[in-house]
């Protein structure tokens, strides 16, 4: 089943993609690999998730926004790559800002994980570190990089 056949039957739509907010490419491909800049918690320019974990944003609520995330994951490289070239994805990097003493990251990533793993199925399978961080840009509650290999 095609990715976007997998997005239907669990309906859930790609958002629009974001521009980038600097001086640099959203999919940078290099030879058979695609480096995805951060996507963070925003559906069709509305951001979502602002806050800290623990703090301003649950447990819960995080795992929504890294879903998001991730869903802007896949319309960027459908949009910039398309899912016929995809291998598999390679690796992700997330990042998270929390209030003192939340210590849920990993359930929180584990919205992009399931739904990379959802999605692609056996292509989704990755590696992945997890960052706490002082301040993400917009003051999102997470934001999310990955890597695939492509045709």
């Amino acid at each position: 089943m095609s990715p976007l056949d997998k997005l239907e039957q669990l309906n859930l739509k790609l958002p629009n993609i974001s521009t980038p907010g600097g001086n640099y490419v959203s999919v940078n491909v290099r030879e058979n690999i695609a480096y995805l800049a951060i996507q963070f918690p925003i559906l069709n320019e509305e951001y979502l998730h602002q806050g800290r974990l623990g703090d301003e944003v649950s447990t819960k609520e995080g795992y929504e926004a890294m879903k998001l995330c991730a869903l802007n994951v896949l319309a960027q490289l459908e949009n910039k790559v398309g899912f016929e070239r995809l291998v598999g994805l390679n690796h992700i990097d997330a990042y998270f800002q929390a209030a003192d003493g939340w210590d849920d990251a990993p359930e929180v990533v584990n919205g992009a994980s399931d739904l990379f793993v959802s999605v692609l199925e056996d292509k989704g399978q990755h590696s992945r570190a997890i960052f706490g961080v002082h301040k993400l840009p917009g003051n999102f509650s997470v934001g999310l990089t990955s890597s695939f290999t492509i045709i």
